[in-house]
């Protein structure tokens, strides 16, 4: 009877019990490549970033605490919430300061840090990558298949492997390009759920 009362409890037990701040095993730094989103849904809204001059190429989409298996989300926090200008100024590497604050929201608030670390710990994590020259500089739209944008940034961060670093598309467009990180921000693999590559080829528009 006890046996069958656990279990009961355990498949009752609601999925996101093990989303406690603090308490993950690794992150996954996601850039997104803005002419990309712009197309697909930033041009309807008039999004800030997408305004031509701003030459937008990859910005960071977010930091996001990892479990080996799933990812917490939403997770109760007594941290104080960023102000709209502490928001804003991430808008610099997030394109806008809206992303930065549903960004803390939905990841920042479960690796259990303040809102002020968390915006400066995603700011690290985005400064120790380095964006392969020759797709920062992107001066016409590309067709390139997913492997070759990956090579490229393991050969331009020493220290990443194949296993550390995924490329997503959607509609045959890049999409982000996200790499698995330790909680000391160095390069790690990634657990089998966070390794979603693009197969095939996809286009790359050049930022505006």
């Amino acid at each position: 009877m006890r046996l069958l009362a656990l279990a009961l409890t355990l498949i009752t037990a609601p999925a996101f019990a093990q989303d406690v701040a603090g308490r993950f095993d690794y992150y996954v730094l996601s850039l997104s490549w803005s002419p990309s989103w712009c197309s697909s849904e930033g041009d309807r809204d008039d999004a800030g970033q997408c305004a031509t001059g701003r030459k937008l190429g990859f910005t960071v989409h977010g930091l996001w605490p990892q479990y080996e298996q799933g990812w917490p989300s939403d997770c109760r926090t007594t941290a104080r919430n960023p102000s709209r200008q502490e928001s804003g100024a991430m808008s610099d590497i997030m394109g806008s300061g809206g992303l930065a604050w549903y960004q803390w929201k939905k990841h920042g608030r479960c690796t259990g840090l303040p809102a002020e670390d968390y915006f400066a710990l995603t700011r690290k994590a985005a400064q120790r990558i380095r964006v392969p020259e020759t797709l920062a500089g992107l001066s016409r739209d590309v067709n390139l298949p997913a492997k070759v944008v990956e090579d490229a940034f393991i050969e331009a961060n020493p220290g990443m492997q194949p296993q550390g670093i995924t490329v997503t598309c959607r509609n045959k467009a890049l999409q982000e390009v996200r790499i698995c990180l330790t909680r000391d921000l160095e390069p790690r693999a990634c657990a089998s759920d966070s390794q979603r590559d693009c197969n095939g080829s996809f286009l790359m528009q050049a930022p505006r």
